[in-house]
């Protein structure tokens, strides 16, 4: 048989997620810009409505206008860093897991393949996406096979509480949009206060979480090829080794 007829699969190479990981992070920084805006407004708002609802001060409707265009503004910038975010992140996600292939293939469950579509799949991508993750953290430490895992609990910080941030934003929204008196305007905007911090909270473990796993696939990409070398070849006629 000719062997070298048969197609040859490519080996998987090292990319770098380094520049990847520097803009996901730069995009994070505007979503908590947004977050610490987003809460500054919606602070105004509550003492705006907190006067309102008392009766005390002199509050006119060009303050009522002013705290809401101050909420809306803020929302949209957090909109537009949210879904820059979102995308540049899932292309990094994709990164760091094609070059786990590299380090430990066989510590991966799921292909890398996975590591996009799984964030598009109703309620299993409040799943799908921390395995592969928790995989790639443990390709990416110098023993792959140590029981011991770098960083899961940066892992399950950020995942835990991105996920409450998410609930907890939805229900603040609802609480704001359906509020029709001065008062629940005012409560809502808690809420919304509330939901900022939370959030800003779960941006922040995304920054750590990226900077340490592309730290840590950097430095194991930097320590020597990711495949050993293959062993020589014996001289001809020579013994062959192991038999």
């Amino acid at each position: 048989m000719a062997y070298s007829s048969l197609p040859m699969k490519p080996l998987p190479v090292l990319r770098s997620p380094m520049g990847l990981a520097n803009a996901v992070t730069a995009l994070l920084a505007v979503v908590m810009l947004a977050d610490v805006l987003h809460f500054g407004a919606a602070a105004y708002m509550r003492s705006v409505m907190g006067d309102v609802a008392s009766g005390t001060g002199d509050v006119g409707r060009e303050s009522v206008q002013r705290a809401d265009t101050a909420i809306a503004a803020s929302s949209l910038l957090y909109l537009l860093g949210v879904v820059g975010t979102a995308t540049l992140f899932i292309i990094w996600f994709h990164r760091v897991r094609h070059n786990a292939e590299v380090f430990a293939p066989d510590t991966q469950r799921r292909t890398p393949g996975w590591a996009i579509g799984g964030w598009f799949i109703p309620f299993a991508n409040l799943v799908i996406p921390r395995g592969i993750a928790q995989d790639v953290l443990r390709a990416s430490q110098p023993d792959p096979y140590a029981a011991e895992l770098r960083h899961h609990r940066l892992l399950n910080a950020w995942w835990s509480l991105w996920i409450l941030s998410n609930l907890f934003d939805r229900f603040a929204s609802r609480e704001y949009d359906t509020a029709e008196t001065p008062q629940a305007f005012h409560d809502a905007a808690g809420w919304l206060m509330a939901g900022s911090v939370l959030d800003l909270a779960a941006a922040v473990l995304a920054v750590l979480f990226v900077r340490k796993l592309t730290a840590a696939q950097n430095a194991k990409a930097m320590v020597g090829p990711a495949f050993p070398p293959a062993p020589p070849h014996p001289a001809a006629g020579g013994p062959v080794p192991g038999v």
